[in-house]
This record gives C-alpha cells, sequence and structure tokens, in this order.
C-alpha cells in the first residue's frame, strides 16, 4: 500500500518560512517523480513545484526564488522549504508521487499553511 505522509505546515507571518516533509513508503521512491501541490479555498489545486526521479525541479512562477523542492532519495523523502511567505500562498499543500514506470499517482493527505499578513 502506498503511503505518502506530509508534515511541516503550520501557521507563521508574513515573510516567515517553512519546510514541508514527505515521506513516501510501498512504492519505489527512486522510480517517482515527486510534486507539491496546493489547494486555496474556492480556488483549483495547482502545482507548486517538482522534482523528476533524476533530480530536475520545475516551479510555478509565483514561487520562483522563494521555494526549493528538494528530495532525499536515501530517506524516501521530499521536502519543500518555502521562505519569504506572503499570504497568498495559504493552502492546503498535497504532496503528489507520480511512478514513471506506471504512470500511477498518488497522493498525500495534506498539510494546511496559513500564513498571517
Amino acid at each position: 500500500q502506498v503511503q505518502l505522509v506530509e508534515s511541516g505546515g503550520g501557521l507563521v507571518q508574513a515573510g516567515g518560512s517553512l519546510r514541508l516533509s514527505c515521506a513516501m513508503s510501498g512504492i519505489i521512491f527512486i522510480s517517482s517523480d515527486m510534486g507539491w501541490y496546493r489547494q486555496a479555498p474556492g480556488k483549483q489545486r495547482e502545482l507548486v513545484a517538482s522534482i523528476t526521479s533524476g533530480g530536475s525541479s520545475n516551479y510555478a512562477d509565483s514561487v520562483k526564488g522563494r521555494f526549493t523542492i528538494s528530495r532525499d532519495n536515501a530517506k524516501n523523502t521530499v521536502y519543500l522549504q518555502m521562505n519569504s511567505l506572503k499570504p497568498e500562498d495559504t493552502a492546503v499543500y498535497y504532496c503528489n508521487a507520480a511512478s514513471i514506470w506506471s504512470g500511477k499517482m498518488f497522493w498525500g493527505q495534506g498539510t494546511q499553511v496559513t500564513v498571517s499578513s
């Protein structure tokens, strides 16, 4: 059974930082492309950042220069370092894994990030 468990969300003031973690089990981590998505109230879920199994990363324009995605294959964990947070970053953040072999996608349960002004 595939499990993705996010942690690290919380309440922070504008300009602050948070680090999200997503620990994965039940699937070969090194064969998975990983991503962080977010969904704010009343809005569609959007891709924030992604990192391929080979380590190439991509970011939404709204977070470029502020967020950094990374992965530790030894720990089966992907991270999202979020700096210079803005109130508009407030959302539930979801971890996503996609197998490079089957294309199947898996989701975590989400972690709330709230940025106060």
